[in-house]
């Protein structure tokens, strides 16, 4: 799932978690937690502001123009915010945020596998001379 779906996802699902009377503390902080990181990246622009707030009550007519506010302002590779809309669908439904891999690579790698549980990175390149002490 790309970042800009995983964090529309979590602020759809925190939304809905954190009305209901059962919601935990944590999902309560966790949501206001991820809405307020989003709202200091659009401090300066009213529009995306807007979308955001609009969003929480209707996500089908706000969910374009929020797609692209996200976008524009970088929100989408903001790796605090990626991982605050992590940390929400952790607690809001556990067993699908297990789905939810994210791989953003820099530098020069040239083979990469990841899984749920970690991942695992491998570099090729020349083979490393041995000398005669390696045996």
């Amino acid at each position: 799932m790309d970042p800009t779906t995983l964090i529309l996802t979590a602020l759809t699902a925190g939304a809905a978690a954190s009305v209901k009377d059962t919601a935990s503390a944590a999902i309560k902080d966790s949501y206001s937690g991820l809405k307020a990181l989003i709202q200091r990246k659009f401090r300066d622009q009213p529009k995306a502001q807007t979308a955001l707030d609009e969003y929480e009550a209707d996500p089908d007519t706000y969910e374009k123009p929020l797609r692209k506010a996200l976008g524009t302002s970088s929100v989408d590779q903001d790796e605090e915010i990626i991982t605050a809309a992590r940390q929400l669908m952790t607690l809001v439904q556990p067993q699908a945020a297990m789905g939810y891999n994210i791989v953003q690579n820099t530098g020069n790698v040239q083979g990469q596998i990841v899984e749920n549980k970690g991942s695992v990175t491998m570099t090729f390149g020349e083979i490393p001379r041995r000398s005669k002490s390696d045996g």
